[in-house]
């Protein structure tokens, strides 16, 4: 896929990514939305010059968005990041550390990090399916030090009894989907890894992030996802006597729009700020930590109730792998907390909450499940939970 990116933009195309493995419903939802068309010449819709693909968002409230990025646009996006690693010393005798790209190019995150590697002058270890044995192996043979990885595959590789060892890696990036702190101390605890955050979304790139003289000088800061990239300026629009709200970004440079012929207009503020729908707080040293999607804050009686807040709770029982909390309408508060919980514990997880949180902040209800459903850059699809209900 990605010789045959390089290919399309030398014939002056714009670049689709599709996972050929997803449903056909879904590819033909791709092709058409995108203007690409399922055949050749069926479609007369034209873009502005210079754009470089479409990235998909990912579709966890809806159906996915494609954004239309820019070449230009792009490389700032990845050069904000960049920067700052071009600009320490480096051994001229010694090559660059190879780049291991565990996740598929159909992802923004894979385009990203292929990307990255190249813009950087690093060799790219693609990997074409995820497995623990793979990932380990290309680890040992190509002396990785620091990759990316999703919150499931962490989670695989924590749960794989036949790993001793993911050495030489150093430093894990978590992509694709948010990271609880609780899972990064587990990957940290099991293999000496330091695990770090990020912050982006398709139509912004990566906005915040960790240095690695911030993951030595602030261990306790782990669970957040870093501090603004150079040139980024952010703000958190709180209501008052909250230090809680949602994140508004501005970026040097963002999305052109998307490819259905809508723009980003709705979510820009007067200033030019960037509405996310992330709710996050900035702390004393500038670190943001993401509490959650602001549509997906459950509101009980007046009461703001964050899943990730209850989510770490009960991911801290021996036992439970996975945690998802929803809000299920009710005539009398408006909204009530439904826990979804998949794994293995014999505590009581009512009791567990109760002695952790707010007696609103426990949910309703407990439903156990195998596992949650997720879409393919590893995030919760908390919609189809709810509607289980």
């Amino acid at each position: 896929m990605l010789v045959g990116m390089f290919a399309v933009w030398k014939n002056n195309q714009v670049f689709v990514p599709v996972n050929p493995r997803n449903p056909r419903p879904d590819i033909d939802f791709a092709a058409v939305v995108s203007s690409a068309g399922v055949e050749q010449g069926d479609n007369d819709t034209r873009h502005e010059p210079g754009v470089a693909f479409v990235l998909w968002t990912s579709g966890t409230t809806g159906q996915p968005k494609p954004v239309l990025h820019t070449h230009e646009s792009y490389l700032e996006i990845i050069d904000r990041v960049l920067g700052p690693l071009r600009s320490k010393p480096r051994d001229p005798d010694k090559d660059p550390s190879p780049n291991l790209i565990p996740v598929p190019l159909s992802l923004n995150a894979g385009i990203y990090n292929a990307l990255f590697g190249l813009r950087a002058g690093a060799p790219l270890v693609m990997m074409d399916r995820f497995s623990t044995a793979d990932f380990a192996t290309l680890v040992s043979r190509h002396s990785i030090r620091s990759t990316v990885l999703p919150p499931a595959a962490m989670a695989m590789l924590n749960d794989d009894p036949a790993l001793e060892s993911l050495s030489p890696l150093r430093y894990v990036r978590s992509i694709t989907a948010p990271l609880s702190p609780f899972h990064a101390r587990r990957f940290n605890e099991r293999f000496g890894v330091i695990v770090l955050n990020g912050y982006g979304q398709a139509e912004i790139g990566e906005v915040i992030g960790w240095t690695a003289a911030d993951a030595k000088q602030h261990p306790d800061k782990i669970g957040a996802v870093g501090r603004p990239h150079p040139g980024v300026q952010i703000r958190i629009d709180t209501a008052e006597g909250s230090s809680v709200g949602e994140l508004l970004v501005l970026p040097p440079s963002r999305a052109d729009g998307y490819a259905d012929g809508s723009d980003l207009s709705d979510r820009i503020t007067d200033d030019g700020y960037v509405r996310t729908g992330d709710l996050a707080r900035i702390d004393a040293e500038g670190f943001v930590w993401i509490e959650g999607r602001l549509s997906e804050m459950i509101n009980r009686g007046g009461n703001k109730v964050y899943p990730t807040e209850v989510e770490e709770v009960l991911l801290s029982v021996p036992g439970i792998r996975e945690a998802a909390v929803v809000a299920v309408p009710d005539d009398r508060l408006g909204e009530l907390p439904v826990a979804f919980v998949a794994g293995d514990a014999n505590r009581d997880l009512e009791a567990v909450c109760r002695e952790h949180l707010i007696p609103y902040k426990v949910p309703a209800r407990f439903e156990w499940v195998e596992q949650l459903p997720r879409n393919d850059a590893g995030k919760v699809l908390r919609r189809e939970l709810a509607g289980s209900l």
